[in-house]
């Protein structure tokens, strides 16, 4: 859960990251993947949240079973899930990066590859915001900064195999690389947090529509700390954002101020992290490829979470202690490490992505991909959703679409 994430999970909004990793980091990564366009701008709209059969049942609050949660079916909600993942996956390309793929990618089986890979993208989303709910939902007590640390260290013991088996190369990290660094760890590690906490007190579905108003707080941190003023269509687009998430919370069922506020939280956090990786990495000529970049922040941000699970949850969270409730220990640590897994997935796969189209069309991607996870939680948890809640939605997403292409398409001034 970025954001998240969100949930998702957790997103980067505008080009803030991509433009800090420029340079040196686009050639190394072209290195590293096989490819050699726009393989610094994985952070973009990434990096801002998310099957067992026959598995015993976990015991939520309120005397509730989760049910068993297949990973894939042919029927049922979880076949609707897996439907609406599927036709979403099928967002068009702009023509220049459909040639490139037609062109260096060997035509139908680089489409079906890249085809594969949104929709495993999208269903890692689903199922992190599906299996991470539960978990929070089961646990007697909120444990956001517990189950956040899980998750990361899940995501660390993952790049650490990766480095061990030489999948990609490890980095060589100086004292001054790591101090930028730790800032944007903070804000990575936060922002998961309080994604998290959002979960565990309102809908998936709500907690998505609130972060997506991702794009005000990134025009807002940038007018502030950069001096970047926006153009008036770009503000413009913030106005069906900022309207349709209050619109939605105004009509949400699930709604509480502190699933509320922690969403906003998650927002300003991870587009704060967003500012100061603009801010502290631009003009940094040893500054790593985005996969290191991203591994060195994910076992960061594992490393600050854990004084603070201990401090505020440590002492509550304990086998003993879970297995008085009786819950099915087993299954919620097997739930929980599905949620990493589903986790740390999603966030590379956006990055094998965005390396095979334009920044553009991965925006529009990231989008649609909203849609599907709000739409894949309504349908499985069975969150009810009025007219106006529905319109309020919609209206905020829509804002989101308009404001990625406006950022994405302007042109750089001549220098």
């Amino acid at each position: 859960m970025m954001q998240g994430a969100a949930a998702g999970g957790t997103s980067v909004s505008g080009a803030s990251w991509a433009r800090a990793t420029r340079g040196r980091a686009a050639v190394l990564a072209s290195r590293h993947v096989g490819v050699g366009a726009s393989s610094s701008d994985y952070y973009y709209n990434h990096f801002g949240p998310r099957g067992a059969t026959a598995a015993p049942l976990l015991r939520a609050r309120g005397g509730g079973r989760l049910r068993p949660l297949p990973l894939l079916s042919g029927s049922g909600k979880n076949g609707e899930v897996a439907k609406a993942a599927a036709a979403a996956a099928s967002v068009p390309a702009d023509d220049a990066s459909a040639a490139a793929v037609t062109t260096d990618g060997g035509g139908i089986a680089a489409t079906a590859q890249l085809g594969a890979m949104i929709v495993a993208w999208y269903l890692l989303n689903i199922y992190f915001n599906i299996y991470n709910k539960q978990v929070l939902g089961a646990l007697p007590l909120p444990l956001p900064y517990t189950i956040t640390a899980f998750q990361l260290a899940f995501g660390s013991l993952l790049i650490f195999l990766m480095w061990a088996t030489r999948l990609h190369p490890a980095p060589r990290l100086s004292a001054a690389q790591l101090g930028k660094i730790a800032p944007l760890a903070v804000g990575h590690m936060l922002g998961t947090v309080f994604t998290n906490m959002s979960l565990g007190k309102v809908a998936v579905s709500f907690t998505h529509t609130i972060k997506a108003s991702e794009p005000f707080f990134t025009v807002v941190l940038s007018a502030l700390f950069l001096g970047e003023v926006p153009s008036l269509p770009v503000l413009g687009s913030l106005v069906p954002i900022v309207g349709g998430v209050a619109l939605a919370s105004f009509t949400e069922v699930s709604f509480n101020w502190t699933g509320f506020w922690s969403a906003m939280a998650s927002n300003l956090t991870n587009q704060s992290r967003n500012v100061l990786s603009k801010k502290l990495l631009a003009g940094d000529k040893d500054v790593m490829d985005d996969i290191n970049l991203f591994s060195v922040i994910t076992v960061l941000s594992f490393l600050l979470s854990c004084p603070l699970m201990i401090f505020a949850e440590g002492i509550k969270f304990t086998p003993g202690y879970l297995q008085s409730t009786g819950l099915n220990l087993q299954e919620l640590c097997v739930r929980a490490a599905l949620a990493g897994l589903c986790f740390h997935g999603y966030q590379k796969l956006s990055y094998l992505i965005l390396s095979r189209v334009s920044p553009v069309t991965h925006s529009v991607a990231n989008c649609v991909k909203r849609v599907v996870v709000i739409v894949s939680s309504v349908l499985f948890f069975s969150t009810p959703i009025s007219p106006v809640n529905a319109l309020g939605t919609g209206a905020a997403l829509a804002g989101v679409f308009l404001y990625s292409r406006l950022t994405r398409t302007k042109k750089p001034k001549d220098a």
